[in-house]
This record gives structure tokens, C-alpha cells and sequence, in this order.
């Protein structure tokens, strides 16, 4: 369909032109194409510009972006454009497009699908799990944000009370949220679950314990991993795939032990359809009574044992002569059987030679040290002792190469020294499958650390605390937003091989700039660099598009 121009001689020599809405049709007769008019304008010179003006306008809200600018450009002079604002977009855009494709806008839709409010749920929810990802802050410096910082797709604005509200809707769906989450990443990413990561961190509160009320369960003083045993915490737990990508978290009290929640992990983890399933776990969950409930439906697990333990089956396990297999570079491996039937136990014994000469150095650069403290010390001869003296003996690391003389000298235990040397650039893993080979149990093991990467990103990258939040609701629902944003950040980074850092920061440079005219405005996203389009290629996403929306003016 066209605009058709004809025209006709009058027989003074002058020309009239007339305008016709026509389209070709075939003639099968004559076998071309004629044009077939459809509506006739009138004379050129006599049709009332505007009339067109508002038909192409009228079918340019059905062209893209940027053929609509063109058109709107073709109608008269060219526009003058102003830059009004500019605004992020390529780290929310990111974000958007995954959340879709995971199908996470779906399922949150589903879930609340019975509940009405002005603001759409799932946009505020995916715009905190975006905040945090990509600009933690408070709920209240999110309204600033979201209205002039960056370019959240379907959400222009939002109020701190909107997104308290959100936080509450979203911890009452919490349960059946996760489930579908794990179900769909599992099918898109096709999740290998064969292998389970467990750990557990710990998160403060700069808050003095002292104004904690007495009835806060959650907030408690307890073991903390970040050195802060000062101020109450709560206890996070992580769930990762080997290949990085956590499927559930959970939050206790901050004076749960790490021996306490074996048990409902596993009993949350029921009807997952997780299949044979092989949990490994550091050296804080190896009591017995954990291990046999890892091997409950016949589940295994991995786990960390300590070679200082004192117990008979990890003595008898140090001890034990045989030759390392060498199975990779810097990895030798000794496969041990303790006991016999019933009381029969599997550990695995790894070696890191280049781990074991830095363990050396280390060692021997401390006793240097120590030599120097004692040459440093007066001799006691009976006398009391000195605090210099007292403060050495007591040393958690310098402690344990001294001992004392009768009259209260302080010399090195050689002895002690020796046996240190047992444990250079190895440790004891235990293990229930014996159909895994000893470098399958090792490397498994050593995998845990995409545990600790995890938690890593989510207390830096991610800034998980401080955390301001002081109802216990509201704590974890914050902690399950963290997750969320934890699940995207470890997708993008394991699928492209980059960290959050790097790409957020590079995602960054993607802007878009607001631009008006007498015509209206359009709102246009800067040229992608190779890189950048290289990162959205390799998640199988969308980039943005040049124009992202148009609005004439009528």
C-alpha cells in the first residue's frame, strides 16, 4: 500500500496532479501487477497537509522506534532535539531480560495473582532484587533512584511504603517461590545436581546488643564468621549446584550452631526431585548424627573431617602408611578404609605439595619470629611471670610450639614442631559413596569453594549488610531478595565466565538518553561496544534496542 501521484494535462499546458491511497494487485490476464486505488486524496495542490500529517502519524504507533522517527522526520523540517536526561540501562536491562527468561515475571505474577494493588509486585520486587545488584541501598534511596538514576523496564517510580508492602507479600509466597525457581533454572540452565554444596555464614547488625529487645528471636550474639562477636547476627545457609548456582537459602537465629540445621536442610530439600544426590559439607558438619542424616533416603555426602580431631578413626586415618596417586598437578590422593562391616569408614587423604612448602616457610618464618620474642624475654629463675611472658604462652598461633620449663622458662617444643609438620598441605576428607573414585571425592570437595565465592558476592558485591531492618519479617525478607539478586549475578557470571564487578561496570556505560522536539520525544540507548554485545550474545538475551520508545506529539 502507497501513495500514488497522477497527473494530467489541461489543455491551457498546465498540469494537475492528484493523490490516491492504492495498492497493487495481480491480473492474472494481463500477468503484472495494477494498481488498484483504494482512496482518492483529491488535487495535490488543494488536500489540507494535516489530514496526512495525522494518517502517517496514525500508522506510525505500529512501526518500531526507529522507522517511526524517520517518518516523523519526514513529515517536515527536521526537528531540533534537546538532551534532557540520560539515565542506566544496561545492567537493568541485563537483569530484566534474564528474569525473564528464567521465567521469574511469570511466576511471581502466578503467585500473587489474587492480590491487587496499584503497583505491579513483581515490578517492585524485581526492582529491589535490580537495586541490589546493581546499587545496594535503603529502600528510601531507592525512590531516587528508580525515578532518576536508572531505566527499569515496566517501573518508572516506586515509594519506600510500596516496596515495605512488597517485602511482606513476597515473604508469605516464600516457600512455593522457591521451588519454582529451582524447578525452572534447573530445566533452563539443565542444572547438574548430583553434587550439593552446603555452608553457612554469618551477618551482623551494628546495632549494641544491649538495645536488642529481650523477645528478638532472630537477632542473637553467636559464633561470628565475620569477626564481630561483639554485635547480635543472624546465621545464613547456601545450597549451590557445582556448577555455582545457589537454589535455596535459608536464616536462623545468630546463635545456632552449624551441627543444628543438617536436619532441616535435608527435610526442606524433600520432594525437589533432586535424584541421587551427594552433599558436601565443610569440617563444621561432621558430627555423626549429621552424617547419618545426609545418608537418610539414600543420600551421601562429602564432607571435611579435622586431622586434629582426636578421634580414633581420624588418627587411624593420618596414620596410615601407603603411597599418594597422583591425579593432577599439585593434587596426590590416598584412599583409606577404617574398620570393618558396620563401623567401616571411607576417608580420602589429600596432598597439595606446593601447598605443603608454603605451609613450611610459613611455619618456619613464625618460629624465626618466636626465637626472637623468646631471645627477648628475662630470664624468670623462679621469679613471677612477666606479662610479655604470660601474653606469648597464651598466643593462639605461638601457644602451641612452647612449653614451659619448671622454674617458668619458655622454650620451643621441637616436638611440637615435628608433628606440624605431618599436617603440611593436606586434609581428610569422609565420604559414604564408595562408587566415587578418590580424585572425584577430592575435586568435589574442593568445589566447596564456589560456596564461599557465593557468600564473597553476597556480603561484598552485593553488600548485604549492614542491614538496617530490625523486624525479623523484614530481615528475611531482605536476605531472600539478596538471594534472588545472588541467583541472577552467579547465572551472568558462570555463564560468561566474568565477575559481577567487571560487567556491571562495563553494563554501565550503557545509557539512555531522553531527547525533545517540537515533534516529542524519543528516548534512544547509546551504541553497544563489541564487548557489551558480546555479553548479552552469551546469555542468549536481548540487547536494548537503539530506540526504546517514541512519544509524538498529537
Amino acid at each position: 500500500m502507497y501513495i500514488r501521484r497522477v497527473s494530467r494535462k489541461n489543455k491551457n499546458g498546465s498540469t494537475t496532479a492528484y493523490l490516491q491511497l492504492a495498492h497493487n494487485e495481480w491480473d492474472p490476464i494481463a500477468k503484472h501487477a495494477k494498481a488498484k486505488v483504494i482512496y482518492s486524496f483529491g488535487r495535490e495542490d488543494e488536500i489540507d497537509r494535516s489530514v496526512l500529517e495525522r494518517l502517517v502519524q496514525s500508522i506510525a504507533r505500529y512501526l518500531t522506534p526507529e522507522a517511526a522517527l524517520q517518518v516523523q522526520n519526514a513529515i517536515g523540517e527536521t526537528a531540533q532535539f534537546l538532551f534532557q536526561s540520560s539515565k542506566r540501562l544496561g545492567g537493568a536491562w541485563l537483569l530484566h531480560q534474564l528474569w525473564h527468561k528464567i521465567g521469574l515475571d511469570v511466576i511471581l505474577e502466578k503467585l500473587f495473582s489474587d492480590r491487587k494493588h496499584q503497583a505491579s509486585i513483581e515490578r517492585l520486587i524485581f526492582a529491589m532484587v535490580a537495586n541490589r545488584a546493581l546499587n545496594p541501598s535503603s529502600k528510601l534511596a531507592m525512590e531516587d533512584w528508580v525515578k532518576e538514576d536508572v531505566y527499569l523496564p515496566g517501573i518508572s517510580e516506586v515509594s519506600s511504603q510500596q516496596l515495605y508492602r512488597a517485602m511482606d507479600e513476597l515473604l508469605d509466597v516464600q516457600s512455593e517461590l522457591e521451588h519454582q525457581v529451582y524447578c525452572s533454572v534447573s530445566d533452563l540452565l539443565n542444572l547438574e545436581v548430583d553434587l550439593l554444596y552446603f555452608d553457612t555464614t554469618s551477618s551482623y547488625f551494628e546495632v549494641d546488643p544491649f538495645d536488642v529487645p529481650e523477645d528478638d528471636t532472630l537477632r542473637k550474639q553467636g559464633f561470628s564468621k565475620d569477626k564481630r562477636p561483639d554485635l547480635v547476627q543472624v546465621v545464613i545457609g547456601l545450597a549451590v549446584t557445582r556448577q555455582g548456582i545457589p537454589i535455596r537459602s535459608w536464616v536462623w537465629p545468630g546463635n545456632t550452631s552449624d551441627m543444628s540445621v543438617v536436619d532441616q536442610v535435608k527435610r526442606d530439600l524433600v520432594g525437589w526431585k533432586l535424584g541421587r544426590v551427594i552433599s558436601v559439607m565443610d569440617r563444621g558438619f561432621s558430627s555423626e548424627d549429621n552424617l547419618r542424616t545426609l545418608q537418610r533416603t539414600g543420600g551421601h555426602y562429602i564432607v571435611g573431617e579435622k586431622m586434629r580431631s582426636g578421634k580414633e578413626t581420624t588418627d587411624a586415618a593420618m596414620s596410615r602408611k601407603g603411597r599418594y596417586h597422583h591425579v593432577r598437578e599439585n593434587l596426590q590422593v590416598k584412599d583409606i578404609v577404617v574398620g570393618d562391616g558396620e563401623a567401616r569408614k571411607r576417608y580420602v587423604l589429600v596432598h597439595n605439595p606446593r601447598e605443603a612448602e608454603r605451609d613450611r616457610l610459613r611455619r618456619e618464618q613464625m618460629i624465626d619470629h618466636l626465637q626472637v620474642e623468646l631471645d627477648a624475654l628475662k630470664p624468670l629463675s623462679g621469679q613471677a611471670h612477666t606479662k610479655a611472658t604470660c601474653k606469648l604462652r597464651s598466643h593462639t598461633t605461638y601457644g602451641k610450639y612452647l612449653r614451659q620449663l619448671k622454674d617458668g622458662t619458655l622454650k620451643l617444643d621441637k616436638q611440637a614442631i615435628r608433628d606440624a609438620e605431618k599436617y603440611d598441605g593436606k586434609y581428610l576428607i569422609r565420604t559414604s559413596d564408595d562408587t566415587l573414585s578418590a580424585e572425584d571425592v577430592a575435586l568435589g570437595y574442593k568445589q566447596l569453594v564456589d560456596v564461599e565465592d557465593a557468600f564473597r558476592t553476597l556480603k561484598t558485591t552485593l553488600e548485604l549488610r549492614p542491614m538496617f531492618h530490625r523486624l525479623e519479617e523484614r530481615i528475611r525478607a531482605h536476605i531472600l531478595l539478596s538471594w534472588l539478586a545472588l541467583l541472577l549475578v552467579r547465572i551472568v557470571e558462570v555463564e560468561t565466565g566474568e565477575t559481577w564487578s567487571a560487567l556491571r561496570k562495563e553494563l554501565d556505560r550503557i545509557h539512555l538518553g531522553h531527547f525533545s522536539s517540537k515533534n516529542g520525544d524519543v528516548y534512544q540507548s547509546t551504541e553497544l561496544t563489541a564487548k557489551q554485545r558480546k555479553t548479552f550474545d552469551t546469555l542468549g538475551i536481548e540487547a536494548p534496542p537503539r530506540f526504546l520508545e517514541i512519544q509524538p506529539k498529537s
